[in-house]
């Protein structure tokens, strides 16, 4: 039965004991919050006024409201998610006159991000394998280059990641990445391509992780950012190390604005990059009237109009990524068909998460594997 576990203590008659509680609180210690089937049983034990839980989920309440057990400091609200749901959240604690966002005390499991860090709910999902540190994979390098560049006027940095058993006498191809550095310290990239490439699901490549000194302006339909990527960094790439230097082999991926900034350059560069890996690209358009996102989108609605009425074909295969728990998930779903309508290659998978680098990094397997597969896929494509 879904929820039971809380229910044992809310059955009792009165309120239960402080030793209940306890005994409560230390079986199921380490699997907070409870999760059994569809039910997720949230759990916060202190003196307060209000507890209230913080997620990000588009489409539900934002805030919801936990209740207190009668006569304890025992608070707890139980929702039900759809299986293989991931959900991050806080907790909103007010005591007296203060109330502050904290993470769950209780559950260990956390997401970083560039804001901090949440915490993670799992219903019958797991984090991958995939995505934690292998002892047995081979550790790829990463290195930094500068460049200057005339497109934006000033010195650029850039770092590489050069795949174990790198050597310059084999060529190798090419993924330029939207804020890289964010994909490496929150969505493990390092780790995930040195397991998906001992694990010869990913072919061994070169990535370039850039990033943006104003990635809202550099990523919306850029021309400088377009010109700097392909005129200028593949170009100086390819004349100092081993790439194939073809368009299947070029690549480029991007999350969020950085997916904007992916299929932007690539589709001022047609014939070009001949793999995208766009996940949860903010792809606001709009059919009639004023988009409702504010200014910041004003550029991207410019572009993905533009780009809806002749796309073109900015490459040959692309990978489409989004959570069924964002707000962009129906940009995201209109750019399918639209895409195909092309001629190219399209492969599109949801997850039941929000607009994060847990899910981005949950995806990477499926989207690299595609785009660049190793021999272990290659023998059966």
């Amino acid at each position: 039965m879904n929820g039971q576990a809380i229910d044992r203590l809310l059955t009792a008659e009165g309120p239960p004991s402080p030793e209940a509680i306890d005994a409560f609180m230390a079986e199921h210690h380490g699997r907070f919050p409870i999760v059994e089937g569809r039910s997720v049983t949230f759990v916060y034990r202190g003196q307060a006024e209000d507890v209230r839980l913080q997620h990000f989920i588009f489409g539900l309440e934002t805030s919801q409201p936990f209740d207190r057990i009668d006569g304890t400091d025992l608070w707890y609200l139980r929702l039900e998610l759809p299986l293989e749901s991931t959900l991050q959240y806080k907790l909103n604690v007010a005591r007296g006159n203060e109330r502050r966002w904290i993470l769950d005390p209780l559950n260990e499991r956390l997401a970083l991000d560039p804001y901090g860090a949440n915490s993670v709910a799992r219903v019958g999902a797991e984090r991958p394998a995939w995505t934690l540190p292998d002892p047995e994979a081979r550790a790829g390098e990463i290195t930094r280059m500068s460049l200057d560049s005339e497109a934006f006027g000033e010195r650029r940095h850039v770092l590489l990641y050069l795949p174990a058993r790198f050597r310059r006498g084999r060529r190798y191809p090419l993924l330029v990445v939207h804020d890289g550095s964010d994909f490496l310290r929150f969505s493990d990239l390092r780790t995930v391509l040195d397991n998906l490439i001992h694990r010869q699901e990913v072919a061994p490549l070169v990535v370039a992780l850039t990033d943006a000194d104003e990635r809202l302006i550099e990523y919306a339909d850029h021309e400088p950012h377009a010109r700097f990527l392909t005129e200028e960094l593949v170009p100086a790439l390819e004349a100092e190390l081993p790439l194939r230097g073809s368009p299947e082999a070029r690549g480029l991926m991007g999350a969020s604005f950085g997916g904007v900034g992916a299929l932007s350059t690539a589709w001022r560069a047609q014939g070009f990059y001949g793999r995208l890996l766009l996940q949860s690209g903010s792809f606001a358009f709009t059919d009639i009237g004023h988009s409702r996102r504010g200014p910041t989108f004003d550029p991207v609605v410019r572009f993905m109009n533009a780009f809806r009425r002749e796309p073109g074909r900015p490459s040959e295969r692309v990978f489409v990524s989004c959570g069924t728990y964002e707000s962009l998930i129906y940009e995201n779903r209109s750019l399918v068909p639209l895409l195909q309508s092309t001629g190219m290659e399209v492969r599109y998978e949801e997850a039941r998460d929000g607009h994060n680098w847990v899910n981005w990094r949950d995806r990477l397997r499926l989207g690299l594997s595609w785009l660049f597969p190793g021999p272990l896929w290659m023998v059966y494509e």
